[in-house]
Protein backbone atom coordinates (compact mmCIF):
# COMPACT_ATOMS: atom_id res chain seq x y z
CA UNK A 1 0.00 0.00 0.00
CA UNK A 2 1.65 3.43 -1.07
CA UNK A 3 2.39 5.86 1.66
CA UNK A 4 -0.34 8.55 2.09
CA UNK A 5 0.93 12.47 1.23
CA UNK A 6 0.73 14.44 4.96
CA UNK A 7 1.43 18.00 2.97
CA UNK A 8 1.71 19.62 -0.14
CA UNK A 9 4.67 21.71 -0.68
CA UNK A 10 6.24 23.54 -3.39
CA UNK A 11 10.17 23.64 -4.04
CA UNK A 12 11.65 27.13 -5.31
CA UNK A 13 14.88 28.16 -6.62
CA UNK A 14 16.39 30.69 -9.07
CA UNK A 15 13.04 30.55 -11.55
CA UNK A 16 12.17 26.79 -11.20
CA UNK A 17 9.48 25.57 -9.29
CA UNK A 18 9.03 22.28 -8.59
CA UNK A 19 5.73 21.21 -7.00
CA UNK A 20 5.78 17.81 -4.01
CA UNK A 21 4.07 15.86 -1.84
CA UNK A 22 5.53 15.10 1.57
CA UNK A 23 5.51 11.81 2.75
CA UNK A 24 6.44 11.09 6.77
CA UNK A 25 9.89 8.89 6.86
CA UNK A 26 9.37 6.90 10.06
CA UNK A 27 6.31 4.38 11.19
CA UNK A 28 4.68 5.63 14.96
CA UNK A 29 6.00 2.08 16.67
CA UNK A 30 8.60 3.66 18.78
CA UNK A 31 6.96 3.47 22.33
CA UNK A 32 3.94 1.84 23.64
CA UNK A 33 1.96 3.96 25.58
CA UNK A 34 0.31 3.72 28.63
CA UNK A 35 -3.05 5.45 30.23
CA UNK A 36 -3.32 6.29 33.79
CA UNK A 37 -6.17 5.03 35.98
CA UNK A 38 -7.37 4.82 38.81
CA UNK A 39 -6.25 2.23 41.29
CA UNK A 40 -9.13 1.83 42.81
CA UNK A 41 -11.58 1.05 39.92
CA UNK A 42 -9.41 0.93 36.90
CA UNK A 43 -11.44 3.73 34.99
CA UNK A 44 -9.29 6.22 33.11
CA UNK A 45 -7.85 9.66 34.66
CA UNK A 46 -9.17 12.74 33.25
CA UNK A 47 -6.51 15.50 33.33
CA UNK A 48 -7.51 18.58 35.00
CA UNK A 49 -5.78 22.17 35.92
CA UNK A 50 -6.09 23.45 39.16
CA UNK A 51 -5.42 26.96 40.50
CA UNK A 52 -3.34 27.02 43.82
CA UNK A 53 -4.55 30.31 44.65
CA UNK A 54 -7.81 30.15 44.33
CA UNK A 55 -8.16 26.42 44.79
CA UNK A 56 -10.34 25.48 42.42
CA UNK A 57 -10.52 23.63 39.13
CA UNK A 58 -10.06 25.97 36.14
CA UNK A 59 -11.70 24.81 33.00
CA UNK A 60 -9.56 25.51 29.35
CA UNK A 61 -11.78 28.38 28.54
CA UNK A 62 -10.71 29.89 31.51
CA UNK A 63 -7.00 30.06 30.74
CA UNK A 64 -4.73 32.19 28.82
CA UNK A 65 -1.07 31.68 27.86
CA UNK A 66 1.42 33.73 29.52
CA UNK A 67 5.49 34.24 29.29
CA UNK A 68 7.35 33.78 32.69
CA UNK A 69 10.16 36.75 31.86
CA UNK A 70 11.24 36.86 35.21
CA UNK A 71 10.58 34.24 38.76
CA UNK A 72 6.51 34.05 39.10
CA UNK A 73 6.08 37.12 36.88
CA UNK A 74 3.82 36.61 33.15
CA UNK A 75 3.32 38.92 30.07
CA UNK A 76 -0.22 37.25 28.72
CA UNK A 77 -1.02 36.43 25.13
CA UNK A 78 -4.64 36.31 23.89
CA UNK A 79 -4.83 33.33 21.11
CA UNK A 80 -5.32 36.35 18.57
CA UNK A 81 -2.15 37.75 19.31
CA UNK A 82 -0.41 34.72 19.09
CA UNK A 83 -2.40 33.60 15.70
CA UNK A 84 -0.96 37.25 14.56
CA UNK A 85 2.81 36.34 14.86
CA UNK A 86 2.50 32.59 12.90
CA UNK A 87 4.32 32.99 9.82
CA UNK A 88 1.97 32.89 6.92
CA UNK A 89 1.55 29.09 6.01
CA UNK A 90 2.54 29.29 2.27
CA UNK A 91 3.95 25.99 1.35
CA UNK A 92 7.10 27.14 -0.35
CA UNK A 93 10.37 25.56 0.07
CA UNK A 94 12.51 28.31 -0.16
CA UNK A 95 15.85 27.17 -1.42
CA UNK A 96 18.26 29.68 -0.22
CA UNK A 97 21.88 28.55 -0.83
CA UNK A 98 23.46 24.98 -1.91
CA UNK A 99 25.73 23.19 0.31
CA UNK A 100 28.30 20.76 0.46
CA UNK A 101 26.48 17.85 2.02
CA UNK A 102 28.87 16.20 3.89
CA UNK A 103 29.52 19.78 6.01
CA UNK A 104 26.00 19.58 7.58
CA UNK A 105 26.73 18.38 10.97
CA UNK A 106 23.96 15.67 11.96
CA UNK A 107 23.44 16.94 15.49
CA UNK A 108 21.31 19.96 13.59
CA UNK A 109 18.81 17.36 11.97
CA UNK A 110 16.01 17.19 13.64
CA UNK A 111 13.49 14.76 11.70
CA UNK A 112 13.56 13.32 8.06
CA UNK A 113 10.63 13.52 5.43
CA UNK A 114 10.78 12.36 1.96
CA UNK A 115 9.06 14.19 -0.82
CA UNK A 116 7.80 12.79 -4.00
CA UNK A 117 6.64 14.61 -7.11
CA UNK A 118 3.34 16.33 -7.65
CA UNK A 119 1.26 16.64 -10.66
CA UNK A 120 3.20 18.19 -13.44
CA UNK A 121 6.47 17.92 -11.43
CA UNK A 122 8.38 14.85 -11.94
CA UNK A 123 10.66 16.34 -14.49
CA UNK A 124 11.92 19.36 -12.55
CA UNK A 125 12.11 16.54 -9.13
CA UNK A 126 13.90 14.27 -11.03
CA UNK A 127 16.24 17.23 -12.41
CA UNK A 128 16.94 19.08 -9.19
CA UNK A 129 17.57 15.36 -7.35
CA UNK A 130 20.09 14.45 -9.88
CA UNK A 131 22.04 17.76 -10.00
CA UNK A 132 22.39 17.30 -6.41
CA UNK A 133 23.63 14.01 -6.53
CA UNK A 134 26.13 15.09 -9.20
CA UNK A 135 27.26 18.02 -7.27
CA UNK A 136 26.92 16.39 -3.92
CA UNK A 137 25.58 18.91 -2.54
CA UNK A 138 22.49 19.95 -0.77
CA UNK A 139 19.83 22.82 -1.07
CA UNK A 140 19.41 24.79 2.38
CA UNK A 141 16.20 26.77 2.76
CA UNK A 142 13.30 27.30 5.07
CA UNK A 143 9.52 25.63 4.72
CA UNK A 144 7.22 28.07 6.07
CA UNK A 145 4.03 25.62 7.49
CA UNK A 146 1.30 25.64 10.22
CA UNK A 147 2.36 28.78 11.65
CA UNK A 148 6.17 28.16 11.81
CA UNK A 149 8.99 28.42 9.85
CA UNK A 150 11.20 25.51 9.71
CA UNK A 151 15.10 25.16 8.19
CA UNK A 152 14.99 22.67 5.99
CA UNK A 153 17.90 20.48 3.77
CA UNK A 154 16.85 18.74 1.07
CA UNK A 155 18.97 15.83 -0.39
CA UNK A 156 19.29 13.34 -2.80
CA UNK A 157 18.34 9.49 -1.00
CA UNK A 158 17.94 6.29 -3.57
CA UNK A 159 16.43 8.47 -6.41
CA UNK A 160 14.36 10.52 -4.49
CA UNK A 161 14.39 13.85 -2.54
CA UNK A 162 14.36 13.70 1.30
CA UNK A 163 13.76 16.56 3.21
CA UNK A 164 15.08 17.02 6.50
CA UNK A 165 13.84 19.50 9.41
CA UNK A 166 17.26 21.11 10.78
CA UNK A 167 17.79 22.91 14.58
CA UNK A 168 18.91 26.47 14.42
CA UNK A 169 21.77 26.99 15.42
CA UNK A 170 20.59 28.59 19.17
CA UNK A 171 18.90 25.35 19.59
CA UNK A 172 22.12 23.20 19.32
CA UNK A 173 24.50 23.38 22.27
CA UNK A 174 27.94 23.53 21.13
CA UNK A 175 29.75 20.51 21.83
CA UNK A 176 32.67 22.05 23.75
CA UNK A 177 30.16 22.68 26.51
CA UNK A 178 31.01 18.53 27.83
CA UNK A 179 34.73 18.69 29.23
CA UNK A 180 36.94 15.61 28.99
CA UNK A 181 39.87 15.44 31.33
CA UNK A 182 43.15 16.28 29.93
CA UNK A 183 45.37 12.57 29.12
CA UNK A 184 46.56 10.89 26.73
CA UNK A 185 46.05 7.86 24.05
CA UNK A 186 48.36 4.91 25.04
CA UNK A 187 49.41 3.60 21.12
CA UNK A 188 49.29 -0.16 22.17
CA UNK A 189 45.72 0.28 23.40
CA UNK A 190 44.64 2.53 20.50
CA UNK A 191 46.33 -0.56 18.21
CA UNK A 192 44.27 -3.06 19.97
CA UNK A 193 41.17 -0.52 19.61
CA UNK A 194 41.37 -0.14 16.20
CA UNK A 195 41.74 -3.74 15.73
CA UNK A 196 38.50 -4.48 17.21
CA UNK A 197 37.06 -1.39 15.21
CA UNK A 198 38.37 -3.39 11.97
CA UNK A 199 37.18 -7.04 13.67
CA UNK A 200 33.41 -5.46 13.87
CA UNK A 201 33.70 -3.71 10.94
CA UNK A 202 30.46 -3.48 8.17
CA UNK A 203 31.12 -1.65 4.72
CA UNK A 204 27.61 -1.26 4.75
CA UNK A 205 24.44 0.19 7.06
CA UNK A 206 21.75 -2.39 7.62
CA UNK A 207 19.59 -1.56 9.97
CA UNK A 208 16.95 -4.08 9.35
CA UNK A 209 19.55 -6.43 11.12
CA UNK A 210 18.59 -4.68 15.02
CA UNK A 211 15.02 -4.61 16.68
CA UNK A 212 13.85 -3.01 19.76
CA UNK A 213 13.73 -5.44 22.33
CA UNK A 214 12.12 -3.88 24.81
CA UNK A 215 9.01 -2.74 23.09
CA UNK A 216 9.00 -6.03 21.83
CA UNK A 217 9.11 -7.24 25.55
CA UNK A 218 6.00 -5.34 26.37
CA UNK A 219 3.75 -6.10 23.77
CA UNK A 220 4.39 -9.66 24.98
CA UNK A 221 3.68 -8.63 28.43
CA UNK A 222 0.84 -6.88 27.67
CA UNK A 223 -0.29 -9.78 25.42
CA UNK A 224 0.06 -12.25 28.21
CA UNK A 225 -2.09 -9.78 30.26
CA UNK A 226 -4.49 -9.60 27.85
CA UNK A 227 -4.79 -13.18 28.07
CA UNK A 228 -4.35 -14.04 31.47
CA UNK A 229 -1.21 -15.59 32.12
CA UNK A 230 1.24 -14.63 34.88
CA UNK A 231 4.07 -12.35 34.18
CA UNK A 232 7.70 -13.42 34.93
CA UNK A 233 10.92 -12.32 34.66
CA UNK A 234 14.15 -14.71 33.46
CA UNK A 235 16.26 -11.46 33.08
CA UNK A 236 19.24 -11.47 35.53
CA UNK A 237 21.05 -8.69 35.74
CA UNK A 238 24.92 -8.45 35.88
CA UNK A 239 26.35 -7.86 39.44
CA UNK A 240 29.46 -9.09 39.73
CA UNK A 241 30.55 -5.48 39.61
CA UNK A 242 34.07 -6.17 38.52
CA UNK A 243 35.75 -3.64 36.80
CA UNK A 244 38.33 -4.27 34.02
CA UNK A 245 41.36 -2.74 33.15
CA UNK A 246 41.33 -1.19 29.79
CA UNK A 247 44.05 -2.56 28.05
CA UNK A 248 42.56 -6.04 29.62
CA UNK A 249 38.74 -5.16 28.29
CA UNK A 250 40.37 -4.64 24.99
CA UNK A 251 41.91 -8.21 24.66
CA UNK A 252 39.11 -9.89 26.33
CA UNK A 253 36.88 -8.07 23.49
CA UNK A 254 38.87 -8.92 20.67
CA UNK A 255 39.30 -12.59 22.10
CA UNK A 256 35.21 -12.86 22.39
CA UNK A 257 34.69 -11.75 18.41
CA UNK A 258 37.59 -14.11 16.94
CA UNK A 259 35.68 -16.59 19.31
CA UNK A 260 32.58 -16.10 17.26
CA UNK A 261 33.99 -15.52 14.18
CA UNK A 262 35.69 -18.77 14.42
CA UNK A 263 32.66 -20.15 15.26
CA UNK A 264 30.66 -18.73 12.25
CA UNK A 265 33.30 -19.88 10.06
CA UNK A 266 33.22 -23.44 11.49
CA UNK A 267 29.58 -23.58 10.86
CA UNK A 268 29.58 -22.62 7.07
CA UNK A 269 32.17 -25.29 6.22
CA UNK A 270 30.30 -27.96 7.81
Amino acid sequence: MPPRSIANATISFGLVSVPVNLYSSSESKSSVSFNMLHRKCNTRLKQQYTCPKDNEIVGRDETVKGYEFAKDQYVVFTAEELKALDEKATGMIEVVEFVPLEKVDREYVDKVYYLGPDKGGDRAYRLLCEALRETGRAALGQYAARGGQTLVLLRPLNGILAMEQLKYADEVRPPHEVTVPPGEVKPAELALAKQLIEQLVNETFEPQKYKDTVRERVLEAIQRKVEGQDITSDVQPDSSGKILDLMEALKASLAKTTKTEEAKAGRMVS
